[in-house]
C-alpha cells in the first residue's frame, strides 16, 4: 500500500439493500394491519429493529479502515475510533464450531479494548482482512 492510501472494509451494499427493503416491508405491514393489536406490537418491534440496523449500515458503512498510521474502527452504534499501530496489541481470527454453525470473527485487541468484526461487517473473509492487516502493520514496523 502506498503512503497516503487507505484500505477500507465495508458492509456489502447488497446487505444494506436487503435490510432497507425488509424494514420498508415490515413498516408497510405495520400500517396495513394496524387494527390488530398483537400484530401491531410484533410488527412494530420488528420494524424498529430493522430500521435501526438499516440506518446503522447507511450511517457507518465502513466498519474498518487501515492505512500506514493505524486503524479506524466503528464502535457502538456508529462512532469511529482511531487507533495507531502502536496501540494494537494483536490481530487474530477466532473460529468456533457449535452445533451446525461455524463462526469466524476478526479480533483487534488493544490494551483497553477488543474490537470484533464479522464477515458481514467487513464484506470479505475475515482471514483475508487479517492477512492484509498483518502485511500493512509489518510495513509500518520497519
Amino acid at each position: 500500500m502506498e503512503p497516503g492510501q487507505e484500505r477500507r472494509w465495508r458492509v456489502p451494499p447488497g446487505h444494506v439493500v436487503v435490510k432497507c427493503a425488509a424494514a420498508a416491508a415490515v413498516t408497510a405491514l405495520l400500517v396495513l394491519y394496524s387494527h390488530d393489536p398483537q400484530f401491531l406490537f410484533l410488527a412494530g418491534a420488528a420494524a424498529i429493529g430493522l430500521n435501526v440496523l438499516a440506518l446503522r449500515d447507511l450511517v457507518a458503512p465502513v466498519r474498518l479502515a487501515a492505512d500506514g498510521d493505524g486503524l479506524t474502527v466503528v464502535t457502538g452504534y456508529a462512532r469511529r475510533h482511531r487507533l495507531s499501530w502502536e496501540q494494537v496489541v494483536s490481530i487474530r481470527v477466532d473460529e468456533r464450531r457449535r452445533l451446525l454453525l461455524h463462526t469466524r470473527i476478526l479480533e483487534i485487541e488493544t490494551a483497553d479494548d477488543l474490537y470484533l468484526l464479522s464477515a458481514f461487517d467487513l464484506g470479505s473473509d475475515v482471514h483475508d482482512a487479517a492477512d492484509e492487516l498483518y502485511r500493512l502493520r509489518a510495513r509500518t514496523d520497519r
